[in-house]
């Protein structure tokens, strides 16, 4: 295994509480808003569509080179971010594989929901299949927002406050795995919009991509299978469009 040895950097920055309750609070805040506005359409168009996805792929890099920017200043380096590769031959491996497995339980997973009477395939579903691209337009701006969305929230929670959360527990013997369910909880709480069944399932996947990330001691992992699973959703439902 990689060591991910995090060394305590004392009583949290300032800025890094202010990150944290933002990753917290602002962003599923944001999320729930939105999504409660779409919902409210009977019908979502081409624009509303593209919008949502240029809107959200602009806010999380602006995010990102915040988060990028402070951790640089308070001293965090590329390692501890998870930005670099010790161990080239075990990445790959690790990256194909959680990639190949998380992808297929995804595409398995929403088949099954698609083949569903419309009254049993939940909340959840309404909220994904109106929010999913239509077009072949809606598609290829929709791929740069799974693009966006792995690199972006990897970095930000299996990196940043994955991070932050090891430093202040350093001391602890525990440390890794209470850093690796608190960062999780971040990312599902970022979810509040998917509903009860989004957060729960989003959490699961949040400690698979930390274990992957810890093994590994890199980003590329969960990067790679955040973006596949992403892309097999899009893929899935507007697929299911042209069967409707």
């Amino acid at each position: 295994m990689v060591p991910f040895f995090p060394v305590n950097f004392g009583p949290i920055p300032w800025d890094f509480v202010l990150i944290l309750a933002g990753l917290a609070v602002i962003i599923p805040w944001r999320g729930t808003v939105r999504i409660r506005q779409f919902l409210k359409r009977p019908e979502l168009t081409t624009a509303d569509r593209l919008s949502l996805y240029g809107s959200t792929i602009a806010f999380q890099w602006i995010i990102v080179a915040f988060v990028a920017w402070r951790a640089h200043s308070r001293g965090m380096n590329l390692g501890e971010l998870g930005l670099v590769t010790s161990d080239p031959w075990r990445t790959t491996e690790v990256t194909v594989g959680l990639t190949l497995l998380l992808c297929a339980i995804q595409f398995a997973s929403l088949r099954r929901i698609v083949g569903m009477p419309d009254g049993e395939r939940g909340p959840l579903f309404e909220v994904t299949e109106k929010i999913m691209p239509h077009s072949s337009i809606e598609i290829l701006v929709f791929t740069a927002l799974a693009c966006t969305a792995g690199l972006s929230e990897e970095f930000l929670y299996r990196g940043f406050v994955l991070a932050v959360f090891a430093r202040i527990f350093a001391e602890s013997v525990r440390a890794v795995s209470t850093a690796a369910v608190l960062s999780s909880l971040w990312f599902a709480v970022a979810h509040l919009y998917q509903g009860k069944r989004g957060v729960i399932t989003t959490f699961v996947v949040g400690i698979i991509f930390c274990l992957a990330r810890i093994f590994t001691g890199s980003l590329f992992p969960p990067m790679a299978a955040h973006i596949g699973v992403d892309l097999v959703a899009g893929a899935c439902i507007s697929a299911s469009f042209g069967r409707s």
